[in-house]
């Protein structure tokens, strides 16, 4: 009887909390692309440098995720997103004195630990106080992180391009915000296990799959992770350059432009996690990376207006598969939830690094512009997303 109140009614001040610690936590992660441009000319960095920047921060973010995750399977840690968020506070405090290349690969690499840490556990929250409505509840924790990286741009707009480098240093304030909220979430999640200790033999429904198939789908995921995240990683990285070099416009307006962007993702990301609970989340998945084949087609050949409205939809649009695809995943393998939400969420940054450097080497040999063309068919991997089983039409078995 507990197990079906808990499924009607969605504990939202959990999931409110988790989703605000998750929009600090991005919003000092964003801080690191947001900068480029000021990087690129004070520290006269090439484009290569700058796709390492996000290549030693995505890596970071990624490697270490899947192991948090598999530990905390085992023994749950309720507290992991202050100690993630002290990385990212002494991250964010070198990264604004660093007076050298390698002292801002240093700093990144710490900003991408407190990512890791951070991610597993707060998924897992977002799980546990869903009620059943998994994919709402993971695209309201989602929306948090993408609202923060949305709002990078604006803040390091008007605090840091005007004030330089050592001005990141403010953002160490909102890491301290955001352990006071994670001793909040920590408290209720303390609980949370006191109460699942007490019935330690209850059971788990899990998709009535062969192993063979389970690979298989974890695979398939996979490539649409590739795609999108690649994708991404050429507009969060280079959209700045490529309008500021296209249409002759200021930093600040570029800035503006990749604001648009990531605010469409956060809506989209809301939007995904409403339509997986209502259509099914194979369905989410397959519309938002095949679906924006046609505008990431476009997109090289718009003018300055068209280029602002394609964004915008190519984010709405390529954003509500994520919480879609982690769901999918949690309930593919139900038994192994920090694992599962470590190695999407650590794949996702590390195909997002990944992405970023080779892009950025291709840029210094052909030119900014000509990545777009590349990148515009990415999107077209998503036709694979036929082959995902609809676990809503499926049998269940149940395991202890």
């Amino acid at each position: 009887m507990e197990e079906q109140k808990n499924k009607i009614r969605p504990e939202f001040s959990i999931l409110l909390a988790v989703s605000f610690a998750h929009l600090l936590n991005d919003l000092i992660q964003g801080v690191i692309p947001s900068v480029y441009p000021l990087l690129k000319e004070e520290h006269q960095l090439s484009f290569s440098q700058i796709g390492i920047i996000t290549l030693v921060y995505q890596i970071a973010a990624s490697i270490f995720q899947p192991v948090v995750g598999a530990y905390t399977d085992r023994k749950p840690v309720p507290y992991s997103q202050i100690i993630g968020m002290s990385f990212s506070i002494a991250g964010m405090a070198l990264f604004s004195y660093a007076p050298s290349y390698a002292m801002i690969l240093c700093a990144v690499f710490l900003v991408g630990i407190g990512s890791s840490i951070f991610h597993p556990e707060s998924s897992r929250v977002a799980y546990l106080a869903s009620g059943g409505k998994r994919s709402m509840a993971q695209s309201i924790f989602q929306i948090g992180g993408n609202a923060g990286t949305a709002l990078a741009p604006i803040l390091v707009a008007y605090l840091v391009l005007p004030r330089g480098q050592s001005s990141i240093v403010w953002f160490c304030a909102i890491g301290i915000v955001g352990q006071i909220v994670s001793y909040y979430i920590g408290n209720w999640y303390s609980e949370k296990l006191k109460n699942r200790s007490q019935n330690s033999k209850s059971t788990v429904r899990i998709p009535d799959l062969s192993d063979t198939r389970v690979y298989m789908t974890v695979f398939i995921l996979m490539l649409l992770i590739i795609s999108k995240y690649f994708y991404i990683a050429s507009i969060t990285n280079y959209f700045q350059f490529y309008t500021m070099e296209k249409f002759g416009i200021t930093e600040i307006q570029a800035q503006v432009y990749l604001f648009y962007f990531l605010i469409a993702v956060a809506a989209g990301t809301l939007l995904g996690g409403i339509f997986g609970d209502r259509f099914g989340r194979k369905y989410v998945i397959w519309f938002s990376v095949l679906g924006v084949a046609p505008f990431a087609l476009f997109l090289p050949y718009a003018d300055y207006t068209m280029t602002g409205v394609l964004v915008v939809i190519i984010g709405l649009i390529l954003s509500s598969a994520f919480p879609a695809i982690i769901v999918y995943a949690q309930e593919l393998l139900p038994k192994k939830l920090g694992m599962v939400s470590g190695l999407f969420y650590g794949f996702a940054f590390g195909m997002g690094g990944l992405g970023s450097a080779l892009l950025g080497w291709h840029a210094d040999h052909t030119s900014i512009e000509f990545i777009y063309h590349i990148c515009s068919y990415l999107p077209l991997i998503g036709v694979v997303a036929y082959f995902l089983p609809n676990l809503q039409r499926i049998p269940y078995k149940e395991v202890i």
